[in-house]
């Protein structure tokens, strides 16, 4: 780790505690809010939505739908509300076609269902949302998938297929995977944030919550957190956690990184993604969507595995990686595959350098990045004039 984090050791140690009794507070006027809003919406009459019901820390019917920007009451208090379409129309890519239901395995799709041989289809329609490839646009370019090399238009489903089937027991195997250093590698990552009271934050695949928790925390009651994921499992887990840590500050919105199409340019203080970027398709839009809604003056911070920088410790982390990591997914999440393919992802990733420059491409000032764990992993940061 660099001389910077080192001198911010002690005060990332320095991590307030919650208050019981005020968590308390704040999921009970959570709960009044959301009934507030579900008789707003109801003497609205609004078409085509749904209010989801009361959410509560023991609550055993769950929505599955989000935040939609558009939809939010104007003026209302930020992080029970998630009324979006019950009729979403139906979304095509290359390779499989989908309603507005959990695919079950039973895809249209030939081509989309050959890939899936070993393991039930867990794509979500909604996770693919806005995907901007398609046969029209890319016709039958490629790109990887891991290892793998499939069409453009096919790599998003392939992706959200991985990361609804870890879903559930994403967190417990970070921790294993990382021997809990990866916490640490956020922390770090936030105390380069410069996050202050009553900012507008962004956390682009955000998944369960774990900086979007902190940033509802320094921003205030004052300020604004948007958790975003283009996986509807993901963002599940990431809304009941954070809404039973009584964050009422925070929106879940179902997002494509590589438009951001639900937001506003120019609409947030701080834009962050952690390990999220290797995972999209087209990263260098990915770099200039983030860009158009950052507010000028405001940062990016990408955290993300990169290249050791050390030759006998890159050999053991591939050792480790491509061995350890399949044995303890099969173990833990009954997934070898997944694991597998985030094991490739990994060595498929722009090291420091290269990431830094497509940074300067999409229009980011004063780039710079630190590594963590000898390269292992790195923050690059970035400014908007």
């Amino acid at each position: 780790m660099t001389d910077t984090a080192n001198n911010n050791n002690a005060h990332l140690n320095q991590q307030p505690t919650s208050n019981g009794h005020l968590q308390d507070k704040l999921v009970k006027d959570s709960i009044a809010h959301s009934q507030n809003i579900s008789a707003q919406v109801r003497q609205s009459q609004i078409p085509n939505t749904v209010v989801s019901e009361t959410v509560t820390k023991n609550s055993s019917n769950r929505t599955n739908d989000f935040t939609q920007v558009q939809d939010l009451p104007t003026g209302a208090p930020q992080g029970q509300q998630n009324t979006m379409p019950v009729n979403s129309t139906s979304h095509s890519t290359a390779n499989h076609t989908v309603d507005s239901n959990v695919d079950n395995g039973n895809s249209s799709s030939a081509n989309h269902a050959s890939t899936q041989t070993k393991k039930t289809t867990l794509f979500n329609q909604r996770d693919d949302i806005n995907n901007p490839h398609t046969p029209d646009t890319d016709g039958n370019e490629e790109t990887h998938f891991g290892y793998k090399t499939v069409n453009k238009a096919e790599k998003q489903a392939r992706v959200a297929d991985v990361f609804t089937s870890v879903a559930k027991k994403y967190d417990i195997m970070n921790d294993l995977m990382s021997f809990g250093i990866h916490r640490l590698w956020k922390r770090y990552a936030i105390s380069l944030s410069g996050v202050r009271t009553g900012q507008h934050v962004l956390d682009i695949a955000g998944g369960t919550g774990d900086l979007a928790k902190v940033f509802s925390r320094e921003v205030g009651r004052n300020g604004h957190v948007v958790l975003s994921d283009i996986n509807a499992a993901m963002l599940e887990v990431g809304r009941e956690r954070l809404i039973n840590a009584g964050c009422n500050n925070v929106d879940f919105v179902l997002a494509n990184a590589e438009t951001l199409a639900p937001f506003d340019d120019e609409s947030f203080d701080l834009v962050t993604i952690s390990f999220g970027l290797r995972n999209v398709t087209d990263k260098d839009a990915a770099l200039k969507a983030m860009y158009r809604v950052l507010k000028p003056g405001g940062r990016l911070l990408i955290l993300e595995f990169s290249k050791p920088v050390f030759e006998p410790l890159s050999k053991a982390y591939d050792l480790y990686s491509f061995t350890a990591l399949p044995i303890m997914g099969k173990l833990i999440a009954n997934d070898s595959e997944s694991y597998q393919y985030l094991a490739e992802s990994i060595r498929m990733h722009p090291d420091q350098q290269t990431l830094k420059q497509m940074m300067q491409q999409a229009g980011f000032e004063n780039c710079d990045y630190h590594n963590l764990t000898a390269g292992i992993v790195a923050v690059h940061r970035g400014f908007k004039a």
